[in-house]
């Protein structure tokens, strides 16, 4: 049979080794290898273990997928002299790691020598329940000790969090908050020169530099592990320097060669972050070995030629004969650390393939959206103090206010944004035109000026870059608040919550967890405004997201106890909240007729909140037909219920106000008390709301009574009056219920 081109690499390796004269005299531990490096004999072979242990860890993850026991075959095989970084940063140094970084990893577990880093990796590749980071799920390079949070970085789309973490570094020291940094700690963050192209990618470095040219810092390290190309397609030469080397704002370092001839670099490269606070771009030359994982076939676009090249540039190979040349160690010496290393994980192997993998579908999903309801609702005695509400508010307190204009939804949610602000100081807003404009609706006036821009400030315009700041803010130990200005603006970036922000507590077992209440303004039925663009109606995406809470309010008193309650449970639980306020409510102050001030409502006193699955209820004494509905279709429905009763139809109207998770189990509850049932929704049919969801749910329970929908028109939102002819309408909610009770409206 053929020999595999791993076991060629390997016999390469072992083969020179075994052929190799020894050194004519041995250097001390303590002595540096050459007058040309800093980096000792011992810090050198300490490095060529953690190279020889990520190496081998990919070989052993490659063997065992043959027998179907490893489920994970992307190996960091030619990049190990990421191991050089690893060894150069310190445990209170955050990595956000490419899934290359395997010696990075090796070196860095050093750092907690309590950990078993061969026992842990063949956990990871295995997905062995018994896994510390990752409890089985996925195979992630993590640790809670040594500040690895997980990364999915399959297209650079850590960058942008990893930026938000180097960012909320001097904000989480000034509040002191327990999150085992120090002030001159930096980040790190890892990914290859294909993913480098990827717009997230860009979006990261971009923030990292604007920051600085805005007078911030952003103390953070970009490694760019460069091994030319992406999967099968190449990177053009020169491609990542003729991008990255003239960036203003962004140190540029370039390294390759062997370990000593990189160490000196890589460690100026750190100390530039570390002293300046300015991002750097750390351009690290390594060769990708092997085919981009166990089932790509790399002679369909390699040559026999071209792979032997790369398999010539092994830098573990090189790394040998540079430590025999140099004097740190006789050949036998370090075959006798692959043999040691390779003995231990054969050791790990044969007892990680008789542990218990994930069996039980509870567990699995167990971390992905903790929720204690008690610890959220103990949070409603954390009230800022009597004199500090006070003297922001003035007199009287919002609570007490009798003046209408101050009790539309927009001024409710300003009173609110500012009450948890005081209630909690690690709380920031931020987003485009949030602070000295106070946002396109006037939701965040004043806060800037009562809180300062440390607080509440403007970001550059770039949605991945809002909520890359949020997570990696989350992160540290931070509460974000990050808005985006419109719904279809989310679109852009919706990875950063789908594929990073809701994945965290999941992929992390609970260990880490990125709290935040992402404010969208959006949904229709703005008067004499909009385009698609202002008024988008699809939340599909959004309840989409495992794990996500998304909460729509539909007046004034609702939306700030929502609010209350979003903050309350992404603070306890760690969770990513989006609460999706709707612009067209914001002003409104009339229900029935102009005037008639019917939508407007009392500040709900700030010990008061509303939790996922609490509901509102119009009218519980109906029983024809139940209307369940959110947002705008709350109001619409109280309107059309009034058209009804005048037919003698009793409409008890259910505002759901969660859409993810749906309250299903109160919606059971009043679709049971009542003889049929109508969701009105006003976001697009197919797929763009709850209509869908909720009319299966009970047909599924054998409701067995009329059930039926009114949704908007599948597509765009028009300008103008136009509008009204694709969404739904008060007359059509009555028309629909009224059909469905057999009558006409």
């Amino acid at each position: 049979m053929a020999k595999t081109r791993v076991e060629i690499v390997q016999e390469n390796l072992l083969g020179w080794l075994a052929s190799a004269p020894p050194p004519a005299a041995v250097l001390p531990a303590a002595a540096p290898l050459s007058s040309a490096t800093t980096l000792t004999v011992r810090q050198a072979l300490d490095i060529f273990e953690d190279q020889v242990t990520s190496r081998l860890l990919d070989v052993a993850a490659r063997e065992l997928r043959k027998t179907n026991q490893s489920f994970y075959t992307i190996s960091s095989a030619g990049h190990e002299q990421n191991a050089v970084v690893g060894a150069l940063l310190r445990i209170d140094d955050p990595c956000f790691l490419h899934y290359r970084s395997g010696g990075l990893v090796m070196a860095r577990s050093r750092l907690a020598p309590a950990a078993d880093r061969i026992l842990d990796g063949v956990r990871s590749f295995c997905a062995s329940a018994d896994d510390p980071i990752s409890g089985g799920r996925h195979k992630v390079w993590g640790s809670r000790p040594l500040w690895i949070p997980p990364q999915t970085s399959t297209i650079a789309s850590h960058l942008p969090k990893a930026y938000g973490m180097a960012y909320a570094l001097r904000r989480a020291q000034r509040l002191a908050i327990p999150n085992g940094l120090k002030p001159d700690s930096i980040v790190l963050c890892s990914f290859g020169d294909a993913s480098a192209n990827h717009a997230t990618a860009l979006t990261g470095i971009n923030a990292a530099r604007y920051a600085v040219r805005r007078g911030g810092d952003a103390p953070i390290v970009f490694l760019c592990e460069d091994n030319g190309i992406g999967i099968s397609v190449e990177t053009p030469a020169n491609w990542i320097h003729d991008n990255f080397s003239r960036q203003p704002h962004l140190a540029y370092f370039e390294l390759a060669g062997t370990m000593d001839e990189i160490w000196d670099g890589a460690a100026a490269a750190l100390d530039h972050c570390r002293l300046t606070r300015k991002p750097v771009f750390l351009h690290l030359h390594t060769v990708r070995l092997w085919a981009h994982a166990g089932t790509d076939v790399e002679t369909s676009y390699r040559t026999l030629e071209e792979v032997e090249a790369w398999e010539a540039r092994d830098p573990l190979l090189a790394n040998a004969r540079r430590l025999v040349e140099l004097g740190a160690a006789a050949p036998a010496t370090l075959a006798d650390i692959i043999r040691s290393v390779q003995s231990r994980i054969a050791a790990a192997c044969a007892e990680v393939i008789r542990t218990p993998k994930l069996t039980d579908a509870a567990e699995i999903v167990r971390p992905l959206a903790p929720y204690d309801a008690a610890a959220i609702r103990a949070t409603a005695k954390w009230q800022a103090a009597a004199a500090v509400r006070a003297e922001h508010f003035g007199a009287p307190l919002p609570e007490k206010a009798t003046i209408p204009l101050k009790r539309t939804m927009c001024m409710h949610l300003n009173s609110a944004l500012a009450d948890e602000m005081l209630r909690f100081p690690e709380i920031s807003l931020f987003g485009e035109d949030v602070g000295r404009k106070g946002g396109v609706y006037g939701v965040t006036q004043g806060l800037q000026k009562k809180f300062g821009p440390h607080r509440c400030f403007d970001t550059l315009l770039d949605e991945t870059t809002i909520l890359g700041l949020a997570q990696g803010a989350g992160v540290a130990g931070l509460l974000p608040m990050p808005e985006i200005q419109y719904l279809a603006y989310l679109h852009n970036a919706l990875d950063q919550l789908r594929g990073e922000a809701c994945s965290l507590q999941y992929f992390s077992n609970g260990q880490f967890a990125n709290p935040m209440v992402v404010r969208v303004q959006g949904l229709a039925y703005q008067k004499g405004f909009g385009g698609h663009f202002h008024n988008d109606n699809s939340i599909g995406a959004l309840r989409d997201i495992p794990g996500l809470l998304l909460a729509v309010p539909s007046r004034g008193d609702d939306a700030a106890m929502m609010l209350r309650g979003l903050v309350a449970t992404a603070r306890t639980c760690g969770r990513v909240g989006v609460f999706l306020e709707p612009i067209a409510l914001y002003h409104e102050r009339d229900l029935h007729a102009d005037g008639d001030n019917a939508w407007l409502f009392d500040y709900p006193t700030p010990d008061t909140m509303l939790l996922p699955g609490e509901v509102g209820v119009y009218d519980e004494n109906a029983k024809d037909v139940l209307i369940v509905t959110y947002g705008n279709g709350v109001r619409l429905s109280l309107r059309a219920a009034r058209r009804l009763q005048e037919q003698g139809i009793g409409a008890r109207v259910l505002d759901v106000r969660w859409l993810n998770p749906l309250p299903m189990d109160a919606i059971r509850q009043h679709a049971a008390d009542c003889k049929r049932v109508l969701v009105a929704d006003e976001c697009r049919a197919t797929g763009g709301g709850i209509a869908d969801a909720v009319i299966a749910a009970l047909a599924e329970d054998g409701y067995g009574k009329p059930l039926a929908s009114v949704r908007a028109l599948d597509t765009y939102i028009p300008l103008a009056a136009a509008a009204n002819l694709v969404l739904i309408s008060d007359q059509q909610i009555a028309a629909a219920a009224a059909k469905l009770c057999g009558s006409q409206s």
